[in-house]
């Protein structure tokens, strides 16, 4: 990539996109509701225009994302159970597995199903359920992921939800001779698609100069974690042994914890100067906090 096309402002991510990263840094385990004008104040750093953020406070509420939560005259949003669930996925894959899997033990988990070729609708939904919890498609309805996932990741059990009860199998175990396991993640992975996610992230942040378009760290910590979301929850963290040399995926994560320690101090200086919110009880799920999780203290109400 050109030097010009570096200097030119990046395409922002979509807001709903960002509106997930900022409740997962900002609002995730503090039972609060974040006061409308304030995620306009927020996104606005990032161009996001009034009526686009107010569009997607609506959707994510009617979607379930949302609590709505009234005081006077004032629309507050904070987490519901599903949304928190969601956010609780994606700091654990960001924070605690990572991108890179560099300790594999070389175990995969097959999974195998049957289903009439009518079925489209629920061969496309599990298709989307496979590949968001790291699965890749080998071919003939059997389906490898190259970690241990349990099948109540992908469908609840019995496969009832899917109408999948008695098409499912399930398989977990090591690759054995004559399996040419890098020809294998090669057929059932997009290894260039990922990698070019991996290269854009570097064109875009991997630089001296700050990000055109984001004009403080907030603004751009908000952005690169959005970005960084997209790579890591389409990424199955293939095993690096068997990737090709220098996978940008190694020096994207680098990238992305040195840049953390640069603006997340200065972005919750930010916040807290920004964000108004009101206590309300939130759902509360049973999961580890990640190690040096910073959570800005937003202003309260006055």
């Amino acid at each position: 990539m050109g030097a010009e096309s570096l200097d030119r402002p990046a395409p922002s991510p979509r807001p709903q996109s960002l509106m997930l990263t900022f409740l997962g840094n900002y609002v995730l385990r503090r039972d609060i509701a974040v006061f409308s004008g304030s995620f306009i104040e927020v996104f606005g750093r990032l161009g996001v225009g009034e009526h686009a953020i107010r569009s997607t406070l609506t959707r994510m509420a009617g979607r379930g994302l949302l609590a709505r939560h009234r005081r006077g005259r004032r629309m507050h949003f904070g987490l519901t159970g599903r949304s928190e669930r969601i956010l609780l996925d994606g700091e654990a894959r960001v924070w605690r597995r990572g991108a890179v899997n560099d300790d594999w033990d070389g175990r995969w988990t097959v999974l195998s199903f049957s289903m009439p070729e009518s079925w489209q609708r629920q061969r496309h939904d599990l298709r989307s359920r496979l590949v968001w919890a790291g699965f890749g498609p080998l071919g003939n309805g059997i389906w490898i992921a190259p970690s241990l996932v349990g099948v109540d990741q992908v469908i609840a059990p019995g496969g009832e939800d899917l109408g999948l009860t008695g098409r499912v199998k399930v398989f977990h175990g090591t690759a054995e001779e004559p399996t040419d396991v890098g020809a294998m993640i090669r057929d059932a992975f997009d290894l260039d698609g990922l990698a070019a996610g991996y290269r854009a992230f570097l064109d875009r942040w991997d630089r001296p100069e700050p990000l055109p378009g984001a004009p403080d760290d907030l603004a751009r910590f908000l952005w690169m974690m959005t970005e960084w979301l997209g790579l890591v929850r389409v990424d199955p963290r293939l095993p690096v042994e068997h990737l090709p040399e220098e996978w940008p995926a190694v020096r994207a994560q680098e990238v992305l914890h040195r840049l953390r320690e640069r603006y997340e101090r200065g972005a919750r200086a930010v916040a807290d100067e920004v964000i108004e919110y009101v206590p309300v009880p939130c759902p509360r799920l049973a999961a580890p906090e990640r190690a040096g999780a910073a959570r800005p203290a937003a202003r309260g109400p006055s």
